[in-house]
């Protein structure tokens, strides 16, 4: 009879004891752990993201006329001497780079709504890293009359040479495809923090247009 006695209070108290686990596993929660900062702090380790390199080629021409200025039967009139005309051709290559800073990406660029994040990428900029003039193929044609280019003339001819590739630049889609890089290259450093590429939007601050592109460039290298 103590033998039954025993084994019905050893099940009492199994039976207390597996109840009580139970009850404490239920009430402990699992902390949520907030990758927000976590996450901006791998983003802003990408530094100056390049994205996107092209490589432009350009003959730039110049040429100018010696004139004469006058009057006949009183109508002025403005003529070019054929002997006082030159021309030059210049090729130039340029490399122009586009790229992401994430210098200053913080926090403030990550915006999370339940399991759905938002990042706004800082605004894409481009560089003209060098430039090269091929000396040996410049083309001169000087006439009798004129003086030869000065160096200082052909510094100035390389210059605009410069400008209008810069000017080019908008209608290679430089811009455009920034994005899309700096987008692929950031996803696997959120998808390896559990999250799903289709709960990930990355935008920018705005879409540009024309009339902002001349703030993107910076200055060459």
């Amino acid at each position: 009879m103590q033998s039954y006695r025993f084994i019905l209070l050893y099940l009492l108290v199994s039976l207390f004891i597996i109840t009580s686990c139970g009850q404490q596993t239920k009430d402990v929660t699992k902390p949520s752990v907030d990758t927000i900062p976590m996450m901006a702090m791998q983003i802003q380790k990408c530094s100056r993201l390049y994205t996107s390199e092209y490589q432009l080629r350009k003959i730039v021409t110049y040429n100018d006329s010696m004139t004469i200025n006058g009057s006949f039967l009183h109508k002025d009139f403005k003529m070019d001497l054929p002997m006082g005309r030159r021309k030059v051709a210049i090729p130039m290559t340029a490399t122009v780079k586009a790229y992401v800073d994430f210098t200053n990406f913080s926090e403030k660029n990550i915006k999370k709504n339940n399991q759905k994040i938002e990042i706004v990428l800082p605004d894409p900029e481009v560089i003209m890293t060098g430039t090269q003039v091929d000396h040996e193929a410049i083309r001169k044609k000087v006439s009798l009359m004129r003086k030869n280019f000065s160096d200082e003339e052909i510094t100035r001819i390389q210059q605009q040479g410069r400008n209008d590739m810069i000017k080019s630049l908008p209608n290679l889609g430089i811009i455009e495809n920034a994005r899309q890089n700096a987008a692929r290259q950031i996803f696997p450093i959120i998808e390896q923090m559990g999250y799903s590429s289709d709960d990930v939007t990355i935008t920018f601050r705005k879409k540009f247009t024309l009339n902002d592109f001349s703030t993107l460039i910076k200055k060459i290298e």
